[in-house]
């Protein structure tokens, strides 16, 4: 097992921790939020970071005790690509499907007017 210094160490701790905590923010809003749109929002934002910081902890604790490490990097442009593509799409489904929103949650296809750059 080796050795890192110690600033290796706080700085890939504090990645990882920073990290685990956006995930699991994510997690929370994934299982508290009242309706599909808003249980959308809390994973494709709080986990996308989560991860990322993780795999920026993952790449600096490989650069350190080896050589330098892209496999992590291609990992998190991968996910930085993917992740809000399939939002959109689950988010488009949901508006195909009509799914019923809480009353808090603004629907903004009540009144498009209102919303339109056009001018009246």
């Amino acid at each position: 097992m080796t050795d890192l210094p110690q600033w290796a160490d706080l700085l890939i701790s504090f990645f990882i921790v920073l990290g685990a905590s956006f995930a699991f923010i994510g997690s929370l809003g994934l299982l508290r939020l009242p309706d599909f749109m808003a249980r959308l929002h809390a994973p494709t934002k709080n986990t996308t970071l989560g991860v990322g910081g993780v795999v920026m902890g993952s790449m600096l604790y490989f650069s350190v005790t080896d050589a330098f490490s892209l496999h992590e990097l291609l990992i998190a442009i991968f996910l930085f690509l993917t992740a809000p593509i399939s939002a959109h799409l689950l988010a488009k489904a949901g508006l195909h499907l009509e799914l019923e929103l809480n009353e808090n949650t603004k629907d903004l296809r009540k009144k498009p007017e209102q919303y339109t750059d056009k001018d009246s």
